[in-house]
């Protein structure tokens, strides 16, 4: 019996290989993006480039294992919600009053180490935040406020 589901859960891996997730990489317009409009510190930019932007933008970087089901779908959820609740590659189409509450809550994620996900630093370690790079992108997101 346990042989059977073993391999019933085998074949139903195999099979869920042949239904991925849409990727959505949409074309990104320079003069919507918040690094180009907002012109942050270079370290600072590099700091949300390499902590945020995967998620948060139209410029994901899919890993390999992105093409492994279920993985995949759960992966493409994440990058799904993260872009619903922020885009910096639409920052500039976002009204003051939204922006201005993007980085109230991106001040807020960054000091209450709610972001980056655990689960995406555990494959990502360049998106580990120190303390310091914590206070220097909260402290940033602040002063735009």
């Amino acid at each position: 019996m346990v042989k059977k589901i073993g391999i019933g859960i085998v074949l139903v891996l195999i099979v869920a290989q042949f239904f991925q997730p849409t990727r959505t990489v949409e074309p990104t317009k320079a003069e919507f993006d918040f690094l180009a409009r907002e012109k942050p510190p270079v370290a600072t930019a590099n700091l949300i480039k390499t902590a945020c932007y995967d998620c948060h933008s139209n410029e994901t970087r899919y890993p390999w294992y992105a093409n492994i089901s279920p993985v995949s779908w759960w992966l493409n959820n994440h990058i799904v919600e993260g872009r619903k609740e922020l885009n910096f590659s639409l920052w500039a189409t976002y009204s003051a009053e939204k922006a201005d509450h993007k980085l109230e809550e991106c001040e807020e994620k960054i000091r209450e180490k709610s972001m980056p996900l655990q689960s995406y630093t555990w494959t990502h370690s360049e998106a580990r935040l120190s303390e310091d790079q914590r206070r220097e992108l909260a402290n940033y997101f602040l002063s735009l406020r």
